[in-house]
């Protein structure tokens, strides 16, 4: 009986001591190098950097200059988060002020992306683009929780993306007839956010870095390889900007900065599009002789330009002259005859009324305006107009849309078979009343997309059909 007590004890004592053993070798290389590099996610890491990053290096290689050298930034920037995620996995987790100085070496390295868009924009600036707003990406290493200001890890990298997907669709869009080369490179720099970053933090990181509670004191890294000072104030930063109008706390504070690259362009205006010589009515490229007299006049003889006169007249019995009226919706012709014609240019916001019947009637660079006539004779033609409405009571046998967006045509029951051509229109809608004359108006679209095929050796065109015609 003693015997076996002593068996069981002793049995006991070695499993304690194994498992005392085991738990003493793991809390020593807890925090060893070689421990944490050879784990999973700093191994699925490598393989990201061996895979989707070798990709981008070898077609900018193809291409050479600036693309090649914004990649090797972006190799670089890949290289300084692994030694990141290393540290990471052998320190605790610092304060405020020490995530700044841990996270430095990553700051600098998307500095020196973001200078290379500074300046006079090259041929590439596209690529250079690209890559200095995917590698914002990589600030989801920074992700502390909610108080940090950021979007989860996941989040953040498929957000950053869409940015620099802009700039990347430029490239596809340039070179796609061009260099494949170029067509490969930006397919290749997505792959590696979308999805092989992406998908690597959805894996191993979806609420962030795991700091080492049992570890070191954190202390900044030094990069695989040495970055350049940055150009201007760091990125990570625990003061709050001061150009910032509504300055923000913690870590949405450094990453505010870093999605602005505001260090690199700060002090520079921000140039509207108001302020574009393109938008501004007042700067054109053509000087004619009346505006050189003008200018050679002494300032006290020079007149502000005024609008056109409206006008709303019978021209020599034959032509009604409707010109430049604004907000007028109280336009009438009530006495005209089969040999008159109405001509309306330039009015806004209008609407003309034709009691009686008329030759024709055209409508010329209006906007947002309406006709509304009995018959004519001829035609009615609308051109270069934009938002128009025009209303048939009577019949009329040709109806012409030329250079019009937004046109409404409403056909009586005596104008339904009324010939309809349209040229170089959109947005066209024909609306009857059908068999019921007090019912509803019935919406009808004209098509303005067509289909040409060669066939027989001939060009056969068809409407494209689209819902709801």
């Amino acid at each position: 009986m003693e015997e076996k007590l002593i068996q069981r004890l002793e049995s006991a004592v070695c499993r304690l001591e194994a498992l005392s053993t085991g738990f003493s070798t793991g809390s020593r290389s807890l925090g060893s190098g070689d421990d944490a590099a050879s784990d999973p996610s700093i191994l699925a890491f490598e393989d990201l950097m061996r895979n989707c990053v070798r990709k981008v290096s070898d077609a900018a290689e193809k291409i050479g200059g600036q693309v090649l050298e914004v990649t090797r930034i972006v190799e670089e920037a890949f290289s300084v988060e692994k030694e990141l995620l290393v540290t990471i996995k052998q320190t605790q987790k610092p304060d405020l002020a020490g995530l700044a100085g841990f996270f430095k070496p990553l700051n600098e390295v998307i500095l020196k992306a973001n200078a290379l868009t500074a300046g006079r924009r090259t041929e590439f600036f596209n690529h250079l683009k690209t890559v200095a707003d995917a590698l914002s990406a990589l600030a989801w290493i920074a992700y502390t929780g909610k108080e940090s200001g950021m979007s989860m890890p996941v989040a953040h990298v498929e957000e950053t993306w869409q940015t620099a997907e802009f700039y990347s669709n430029k490239i596809l869009v340039e070179f796609k007839n061009k260099d494949q080369n170029h067509v490969e490179w930006a397919r290749a720099v997505k792959e590696l956010f979308l999805p092989g970053l992406r998908d690597y933090v959805k894996r191993f990181y979806p609420l962030g870095p795991v700091w080492n509670p049992a570890g070191k004191m954190a202390k900044a890294p030094t990069p695989s390889a040495p970055a350049p000072p940055p150009p201007s104030a760091p990125l990570f930063s625990t003061e709050t900007s001061q150009a910032s109008t509504r300055p923000k706390e913690g870590m949405a504070a450094v990453f505010q900065e870093i999605s602005s690259g505001k260090s690199v362009t700060e002090g520079l205006r921000k140039v509207t599009d108001d302020m574009k010589t393109k938008n501004r009515g007042d700067r054109t490229g053509i000087v004619n002789t009346s505006e050189i007299g003008r200018r050679n006049l002494p300032s006290s003889s020079k007149k502000s330009v005024v609008a056109p006169n409206p006008k709303f007249e019978l021209q020599m019995g034959r032509k009604w002259a409707i010109e430049n009226q604004i907000g007028n919706k109280n336009l009438v012709i009530s006495e005209c005859d089969a040999k008159q014609s109405v001509y309306m240019y330039g009015c806004k916001d209008s609407v003309v009324q034709v009691q009686g019947k008329v030759n024709n009637i055209t409508v010329d660079k209006c906007t947002k305006s309406g006709v509304v006539f009995t018959d004519v004779v001829a035609a009615c033609e609308i051109v270069n107009c934009n938002g128009i409405e025009i209303q048939c009571q009577g019949s009329a046998p040709t109806i012409s849309v030329d250079n019009t967006g937004g046109c409404q045509l409403y056909l009586s029951n005596d104008s339904l078979k009324s010939s309809i051509t349209t040229a170089k229109s959109s947005e066209i809608n024909v609306l009857v009343r059908g068999n019921d004359p007090d019912g509803d108006w019935v919406e009808h679209v004209l098509p303005q997309q067509f289909l040409h095929v060669l066939k027989d050796g001939r060009i056969e065109t068809t409407p494209v059909s689209h819902s709801g015609a």
